[in-house]
């Protein structure tokens, strides 16, 4: 049985651009004719990703096998911590959840994990020419060496030749290779076989002195010196600098200014990537109430802690400013979790998320009960007769996947707080098991969208919405919509732009990533490590 060649990503940190590298790489040997895939051993991330299969895995590596050209799998990323708190994450194995541990109860129990891991990595190097490992963090850490799977562990098991990369923006990129190499053993050292400076701003003839120092020390090449590149592929997760950006808003009458609440436990915030790149949109993330102003539409988005972030919001007192928005007209939607925390109740009766039950912001008449299985799937939808503010969206095609821990439930005729879930299922999963699916939806709001399994998802009331779907804003038709609807519900014209597929979007994105990639990197290099590989 044939095995792919492989060439490892590490770095001197987080963030430091490996999954971005990764990505390029991965999309450069495409173009070349090779079979690819990436992996990643262990992901942690809040940024997750519905397979097919309705599985879950990491994002990044979805990214890497969009630029393969490739269904993502998997296998790919055969473990991902999702942080529930400072302290533990929810583990997920090969796409299912195998429970909440602590930090050091993972650390003592992921070798056990290994036999996982390495059947993923094998089937894939069985059937690709090139496997582009990602490592996470820094693999000197000198305090996890011990346990390692994912930097040297992973490259040992796989006998990968590794790449470092150093990101210069933060300052002290020398530093920060030269010290990491010091840090590792001697056979893990003579496994780096070349070194990469990212994010550089300006002449790299200026580095060049350093460079040549940087090569004596190491005994090593240096592989490329990557700019920053004019890109728009997703980040991984909340380190992410897109999260900070404040685009043109209400201080612009010719944008309409969308205010996403950048929530402690944020997960998903790729639904808002197309929203983004959408012309007369002006997306920003709030953090604090000073930041928040008028915006013509708040956004709640996904969370991994619906019932922590939700008192959050109240501490911050967001909530009562999006309520006060919400009374004065503005559009407020949320998805996942946000939707969620838009009801009148979460109930966890399971303990969850620690147990309880907490009182909703009441804008939208559904109650939540969480469970301890999470619904995972992808699935399509048709928004049908969308009421109020947003009524332009109509008949529009949404196409996402949903990944939520509870159900929510119509309240039929409930009024104030403290109802229970006595209606028909506002997930899409079905009718509450106390309560027919035949009870009628109150007046005061109806179903969002009508999934293809036939079962209704969201709610809306008024102008505030709410939807379980994650990628609701993928759809062209549902950008569209909500555009024509934001520009008439502010009274502005519409902007004159092509409306744009964001499948296509990404494919010229990846290119370009490749092209900066191949004119920064020396490819012949890489192709000679990846060649040379690990002897023994």
């Amino acid at each position: 049985m044939s095995k792919a060649k492989v060439i490892m990503v590490q770095g001197t940190m987080s963030n430091a651009g490996k999954s971005l590298l990764v990505a390029g790489l991965c999309r450069v040997f495409s173009q070349d004719g090779y079979k690819v895939a990436p992996f990643k051993a262990q992901n942690m991330a809040l940024n997750s990703f519905i397979t097919n299969e309705g599985l879950e895995m990491g994002r990044a590596q979805v990214v890497q096998a969009e630029a393969c050209g490739i269904e993502p799998s998997v296998r790919m990323n055969p473990i991902l911590l999702k942080p529930v708190s400072d302290m533990g994450s929810q583990v997920i194995v090969n796409g299912e959840v195998l429970g909440n541990m602590k930090a050091a109860e993972y650390y003592a129990y992921k070798t056990q994990l290994i036999p996982q891991v390495m059947a993923a990595y094998d089937s894939l190097a069985a059937e690709n020419d090139i496997i582009v490992i990602e490592g996470a963090g820094s693999p000197a850490e000198i305090n996890l060496r011990e346990n390692d799977i994912v930097n040297m562990g992973m490259a040992k098991m796989a006998k990968a030749p590794v790449l470092l990369v150093g990101d210069i923006d933060r300052g002290g990129v020398f530093a920060q290779l030269l010290g990491t190499i010091s840090l590792l053993e001697q056979d893990e050292q003579a496994m780096i076989k070349a070194t990469v400076i990212n994010k550089f701003r300006g002449d790299p003839q200026i580095l060049e002195p350093g460079l040549q120092i940087l090569r004596e020390k190491t005994g090593k090449p240096v592989a490329g010196v990557l700019p920053y590149l004019n890109v728009d592929i997703e980040d991984e997760d909340s380190l992410s600098s897109r999260l900070g950006n404040n685009r043109p808003g209400a201080a612009n009458v010719s944008f309409i200014d969308i205010a996403v609440i950048r929530l402690p436990h944020l997960s998903n915030f790729t639904d808002f990537m197309a929203l983004e790149a959408t012309t007369g949109l002006g997306v920003r993330y709030v953090s604090r109430l000073t930041e928040l102003g008028r915006p013509d539409m708040v956004i709640l988005p996904g969370t991994k802690n619906t019932m922590q972030d939700l008192k959050w919001l109240r501490q911050e007192g967001l909530e009562a400013a999006i309520k006060k928005l919400a009374a004065g007209g503005a559009i407020v939607f949320g998805i996942c979790g946000g939707y969620q925390m838009l009801g009148r109740q979460i109930t966890d009766s399971e303990g969850v998320e620690g147990g309880g039950t907490m009182e909703g912001m009441g804008l939208l008449p559904i109650a939540t009960e969480f469970a301890a299985e999470k619904h995972r799937t992808r699935m399509k939808g048709r928004l049908e007769k969308v009421q109020g503010a947003l009524a332009a969206l109509s008949g529009a095609e949404a196409e996402g996947y949903e990944i939520h821990m509870g159900r929510s439930f119509y309240l039929a005729g409930a009024s104030g707080n403290g109802a229970s879930g006595n209606g028909a299922s506002a997930s899409g999963n079905g009718a509450s098991a106390s309560a027919s699916a035949s009870v009628s939806v109150s007046a005061q709001g109806q179903p969002l969208l009508m999934l293809e399994n036939g079962q209704p998802d969201g709610c809306q009331q008024a102008n505030v919405y709410g939807s379980y779907l994650h990628g609701f804003f993928d759809s062209e038709s549902c950008r569209q919509g909500l555009l024509t609807a934001l520009c008439s519900h502010k009274d502005i014209p519409l902007p004159q732009a092509a409306a744009f597929n964001m499948a296509q979007y990404k494919k010229q994105q990846y290119d370009l990533l490749a092209e900066g990639v191949r004119r920064n990197m020396d490819m012949a290099l890489i192709y000679r490590i990846l060649e040379e590989g690990i002897k023994g």
